[in-house]
């Protein structure tokens, strides 16, 4: 081995060249970051096949929705023919020669099947509109003239339920852009919920003239927003199950579809707005539907 004399005749080792360090400290960090590039490799394989399966599943569900809807279309077209035929049936038995009790229960039976053809060809239209994508036509509208129309054709339904109908509407006109069909939609499923929680909760021997609630139909401008508040007096909702009832086919009526609510929520979304639900049990329910609004100049 070389050795360097130093003053005074004593020894000492060469100096190491600073190259070796270099190298030797690259060594150690290979060998530390190899076990954590390893661990990063798996992980990315792992997330590679997590999305695949995603994408597979999305696909698969794309193809199930398809496949789904185009057999409600299926059904929905025998259900019509059904109905028509019961409808025939029924004209038919009442010019017939049969004893009244048996034209009686023949014809009942003969409603019976109308009325759950009907039902059906109800639950199928809800299930293929909130299967699909809406087609959205928005266009500047006055919110409060849609409501005013709103109420008016829905006043004779809420006559016949007992229900008290009333509005408040400012007196100027507010403006959204809307998709008018869809809009006038997602308030109907408001109203009709609304009035069939306050029947639900009536007296089953209350006198049919009595009212057994009211229901409020509030368009309210909120800064860059308008709220249409649809507001009953009905039983109420306890907190626990109040984001539930947007989820579909959770509804409190027999025979009903549990579809009324999510599709007005989704409604409201489509139009980059919100549902949104304030209820205490015994002190009825305020929807709102809150859209954003076009800033429009008032007339001088």
């Amino acid at each position: 081995m070389l050795t360097f004399d130093q003053v005074g005749g004593s020894t000492a080792e060469p100096p190491v060249h600073p190259f070796f360090w270099a190298l030797l400290g690259a060594i150690l960090a290979i060998v530390v970051m190899l076990p954590i590039v390893r661990l990063l490799l798996r992980q990315g394989e792992r997330r590679a096949r997590a999305a695949e399966r995603r994408a597979h599943e999305a696909e698969r569900l794309a193809e199930l929705g398809s496949m789904t809807g185009g057999l409600a279309h299926e059904i929905k077209n025998p259900l019509s023919t059904i109905g028509l035929n019961a409808q025939l049936l029924a004209e038919g038995l009442a010019d017939s020669s049969l004893p009244q009790d048996q034209k009686e229960r023949l014809g009942r039976r003969l409603d019976s099947l109308k009325r759950e053809a009907e039902r059906l060809r109800d639950i199928l239209t809800d299930f293929l509109q909130f299967a699909g994508r809406f087609k959205l036509d928005p266009q500047p509208k006055d919110v409060v003239a849609i409501c005013d129309e709103l109420s008016d054709f829905f006043l004779p339904q809420c006559d016949r339920a007992g229900v008290l109908l009333r509005t408040q509407m400012p007196a100027h006109p507010v403006m959204a852009k809307v998709d008018e069909g869809l809009f006038k939609q997602a308030l109907l499923n408001l109203m009709l919920n609304a009035v069939q929680a306050m029947s639900r909760a009536a007296p089953a021997d209350r006198d049919p003239r009595a009212r057994i609630g009211e229901l409020m139909i509030r368009v309210e401008p909120q800064g860059d927003d308008v709220c249409v508040h649809v507001i009953d007096t009905g039983p109420g909702i306890e907190k626990e199950r109040q984001e539930a009832i947007f989820r579909p086919y959770v509804t409190g009526r027999a025979g009903g579809t549990g579809l009324g609510l999510p599709i007005a929520r989704r409604i409201a979304e489509e139009h980059s707005g919100r549902l949104t639900l304030q209820s205490e049990p015994g002190r009825g329910s305020d929807f709102c539907l809150r859209l954003p609004r076009l800033q429009t100049a008032l007339p001088i």
